[in-house]
């Protein structure tokens, strides 16, 4: 049986250096993309599974973002802004939606004889309009806030609605998961973390948290596991540690 192989967008980023590691415990092949290798642990580059693309994804010409997906079974999305003044409010501004845009054009393009899984890593505060899923007030007035004053929460919208709309739960290029955290937190190891197909508490006025590495293990799982990736494709799940 061949081995999966997964391109990972944002490899080089907190979540992203963690998914890599999760996927490659799972015997998987992984294409990283990265700016800079320099950012990777010098034990992950020499794994002989895991082969890196330097290059940023705004950069790359529609030609190269196919040869990308090309071969690969499963592109896992952890790409997002950095948390300072330049990665909010600076270009580009649809890193993630363009990204999103780009892999399924480049899966379509590519045409494989089975479904690419595309795994976005988005956030809890990203509704499932889908589900109509039920907002407070107050809660609602600050997210139309965030929408037009905070670029990063518009760009994790459409990167989303993207998948919701224009890929569809019938698409035979491409099936999807997109994955929403709460407040992200660092973690050693893997812990208890629950899944729910809306979120269960606020992500504004009563905020759970979500380890980057429990984010990992549960994008991981769904790309190696057959019976996880039926379970929550064309969904989007809220992941919360367990307290």
């Amino acid at each position: 049986m061949q081995t999966m192989t997964t391109l990972v967008l944002g490899a080089s980023g907190a979540t992203g250096i963690l998914l890599v590691e999760q996927l490659l415990q799972r015997d998987l092949h992984v294409r990283a993309i990265v700016r800079s290798s320099a950012k990777l642990p010098q034990t992950l580059m020499e794994h002989p599974r895991l082969s890196l693309i330097e290059t940023s994804i705004a950069d790359a010409t529609d030609a190269e973002m196919t040869r990308f997906v090309d071969g690969c079974d499963a592109v896992a999305s952890c790409l997002g802004h950095n948390l300072t003044l330049k990665g909010i409010f600076g270009r580009p501004r649809r890193l993630v939606t363009e990204a999103t845009q780009r892999v399924c054009l480049a899966a379509q393009a590519n045409a494989s004889s089975t479904p690419t899984k595309f795994v976005l890593m988005n956030t809890a505060g990203n509704s499932n309009r889908d589900l109509n899923e039920p907002i407070s007030w107050a809660q609602r007035c600050i997210m139309v806030l965030l929408r037009n004053m905070v670029p990063p929460h518009r760009d994790n919208e459409m990167a989303a609605d993207h998948l919701r709309t224009a890929i569809g739960p019938t698409s035979p290029s491409i099936e999807w998961v997109v994955v929403r955290p709460d407040t992200l937190t660092n973690a050693p190891t893997v812990t208890q973390y629950t899944l729910h197909p809306s979120p269960t508490r606020s992500a504004i006025f009563n905020a759970g948290e979500s380890s980057r590495i429990n984010v990992a293990h549960f994008m991981a799982e769904m790309i190696a596991d057959a019976d996880t990736w039926n379970r929550w494709k064309g969904q989007m799940p809220v992941l919360y540690n367990v307290a």
